[in-house]
Order: structure tokens, then C-alpha cells, then sequence
């Protein structure tokens, strides 16, 4: 690794970047002990999970990489978390087009070692545990927009914030928000692979929220399933060489119509993709809401809008970014999201951390459908 420079971040310099070019030199005389507390000792290089071409998960090289410059109005966080989520996968694959090289990750967890005037005007100082969301956090150290921060609260792990940052305020939009208010509390809600990471919160938050439940998830994970409280859970044979439900062992649709005596559910949310568009569809009530936000099983198809005719469905292929598009939101989610947590309301499981040498591992592992929790890199 490269040498440590001093970082300083200085009122008469906020219009440019914080990197090893900006040093004390330009400080005016008198104002040293003023900005130490923007100083932290910082490599000019770091370890990254860099991807130079798209491809399976070996294309991921973790290699030297320079430490992102910090303009004004951000901060530096040395990161001790950071998360793996299928949409990493899907970047990397190119199934999601990113510029090339990309460092990979977009959940981070750990403490402030820079911050700049902007930033520290919002209350951010160097050692707040914070976490966010942004592109590039398989890496040593993110350069991280004061507005997405997250604080952590005490009592709550950096581990634990990471994972709730993607896969935790993901779960929050799609049982708050991404349904448009279509289904009612103590209506029935159809919540796919609850013995996986989002859904297995989506399905406590649910239950929260006032819906019934019914969970899918496969055999080897069923007890996991059970664990998210869900009212009725439909337990499926594994895929072949996999840990994925295969969802032609049971029939789902027929299942959800027994339990629901036959009118469907107001709302499915569905990460599966592919191989669940049909079932989710089939399974519907009258006016009920189709969500689709992942692809863990391929991509869902293109199907003619008449395919909702027999119900008047509807149907929404959501993101997280438009559901926190402000830092109102954004903090609202997360502070409803840490206070389930701090009252023991909302169990977070951390399945697995990698360390970050073992990149390609982590999304093997995930890819593979291996996981009971949320999936960490170990910085």
C-alpha cells in the first residue's frame, strides 16, 4: 500500500476536491488546530473489487486503487462493511450497463475519517458510524454525499446498518409504499423466497405493517421462513444444484387459492423473476398489484398488458432511488427501519461475510441462492 498523506479539508479551499494535492499548505496561519478536526490519515491507494469487463463473477479483481478525492459537501468513510445484492450480480453480468472499470458494490457501512465544512455544517463529524448507499463500496474507502448518510444509532451494529441499507429500506418501499396503498392491513399479501435476504424482511415488515401473509421458500430453508412469522408459509422442493425453491414442484397459484378461499391476493411482491411472473400474475385478486423488483431466477419476460385483463390487475417493476428521493424519505425509512430493530421487532440476519479477497466467493455464493440472511463483505 501507498504511503499515508494527511488530509485536511479548509473553508478557503471547499470549491475543490480533498486529496493528496490539497495539503495544509494553503492553510492561513492561526487555523491548524481549527481543521484538525477535518484531518484523518489516509492512503493515496486502496483495495478495491474492481470489474474491467463484464462476466461472471471471476472477472471481479481485487487490486490497488486510488482513494476517491472528497469534494465539498461529502465525506470519506473507511469502510468495515460492505454489502452484496443481486443487483451487484447484475451489474457485473451487464444485464445492468455500468461504465467501464466500475468498483463494484452499492451498501457500505463504517466510520468517518474525513469530513469537509458542507458536511460537518450538517453535523457530521470524523468517527460517526454511518452507513449509505452509493456506487463503489466493495472498496477500503467510499467518498459518500453528507445527504445519504445514515447515522447508526448505539445498540446497532455497523454490520446490521450495512444490510439495512439496501436490502432493509428495499424491503421497507415495497411493503409501505410500491403497492400504492391497493392492499389494505389484514388483506393477503403474497411475498416470494421469505428464507432469502429482502423478502425475509419484507415478510416481518409486513406482518408489521398489518397484512396476512403467505411465504414462499424452499425446503432447505424452511425453518428460516417460519421464523419471519408469516401466517401461511408454501415449502417447495429445491432446484437442481441449487439452493433456489423450484417452483414447479408445488402449485403456488392453487395453494394461495385455497388459503385465500379463492379470491387471491391484493398484492405479490416478487424478487424471483422469471421463473414467478406467471404464478404472481395468476394469483392476484381483483385489482391487485403485481410487484416485480428482481430477477434472481432471469429476467422477467415481456408480456401484452391484456395479460391483466382478467382482473383489472396492475403491475409495477420498482427501484429503491425512487423511493428515497430526498434525505426526508430516505431518514424516515431508515429511522422507522432501526427503531423495529432497537425494539426487537425486526430480526436481521447476517447469513455470511466474505472478506473482500474472496469477491468473487461472495457473489458465487448468492448467485448460487445459498444465502438464509444478508451477505457482507468484510472490509
Amino acid at each position: 500500500t501507498s504511503k499515508g498523506v494527511k488530509f485536511y479539508s479548509t473553508s478557503t479551499r471547499a470549491s475543490t476536491p480533498f486529496g493528496a494535492g490539497s495539503l495544509a499548505r494553503s492553510l492561513p496561519t492561526g487555523t491548524m488546530g481549527l481543521q484538525r478536526r477535518h484531518m484523518s490519515s489516509v492512503p493515496a491507494t486502496m483495495k478495491a473489487a474492481v470489474i474491467e469487463k463484464t462476466g461472471p463473477a471471476e472477472v471481479m479483481e481485487v487490486k490497488e486503487w486510488p482513494v476517491p478525492k472528497v469534494a465539498d459537501g461529502q465525506v470519506l468513510v473507511k469502510n468495515e462493511y460492505a454489502g452484496i445484492n443481486f443487483i451487484d450480480t447484475y451489474h457485473r453480468s451487464g444485464l445492468y450497463a455500468r461504465d467501464l472499470p466500475f468498483v463494484g458494490g452499492q451498501e457500505g457501512g463504517g466510520t468517518i475519517a474525513q469530513v469537509t465544512p458542507k458536511a460537518e455544517e450538517m453535523g457530521f463529524k470524523v468517527g460517526d458510524r454511518v452507513a449509505y448507499s452509493i456506487l463503489q463500496t466493495y472498496s477500503e474507502y467510499s467518498a459518500v454525499p453528507a445527504g445519504k448518510l445514515q447515522p447508526i444509532p448505539d445498540g446497532v451494529g455497523v454490520d446490521v446498518a450495512t444490510a439495512c441499507v439496501v436490502q432493509g429500506m428495499t424491503a421497507h418501499y415495497l411493503t409501505t409504499d410500491a403497492h400504492a396503498q391497493l392492499i389494505k392491513p389484514g388483506e393477503w399479501m403474497l411475498i416470494h423466497g421469505v428464507g432469502g435476504g429482502t423478502c425475509q424482511w419484507a415478510a416481518q415488515m409486513a406482518k408489521e405493517l398489518g397484512y396476512k401473509v403467505i411465504g414462499t421458500t424452499s425446503k432447505g430453508k424452511e425453518a428460516i421462513g417460519r421464523a419471519t412469522g408469516v401466517d401461511e408459509l408454501i415449502v417447495l422442493d429445491e432446484a437442481p444444484g441449487t439452493s433456489f425453491e423450484d417452483y414447479t414442484s408445488v402449485d403456488v397459484t392453487k395453494k394461495v387459492m385455497e388459503i385465500t378461499g379463492g379470491e387471491g391476493v391484493k398484492c405479490v411482491i416478487d424478487g424471483i423473476g422469471k421463473a414467478t411472473m406467471d404464478i404472481s400474475i395468476d394469483s392476484l385478486a381483483r385489482r391487485g398489484i403485481f410487484v416485480s423488483f428482481g430477477n434472481a431466477s432471469g429476467a422477467v419476460p415481456p408480456f401484452p398488458v391484456l395479460r391483466l385483463i382478467g382482473k383489472s390487475a396492475f403491475v409495477t417493476r420498482p427501484k429503491l432511488l425512487d423511493y428515497t428521493e430526498n434525505r426526508g424519505e430516505m431518514l424516515r425509512r431508515s429511522d422507522q427501519i432501526m427503531g423495529w430493530i432497537k425494539a426487537g421487532k425486526l430480526k436481521v440476519s447476517i447469513d455470511k461475510s466474505f472478506s473482500l479477497s474472496e469477491a468473487a466467493e461472495g457473489h458465487k455464493y448468492l448467485e448460487a441462492g445459498k444465502s438464509t440472511g444478508k451477505v457482507l463483505y468484510k472490509i
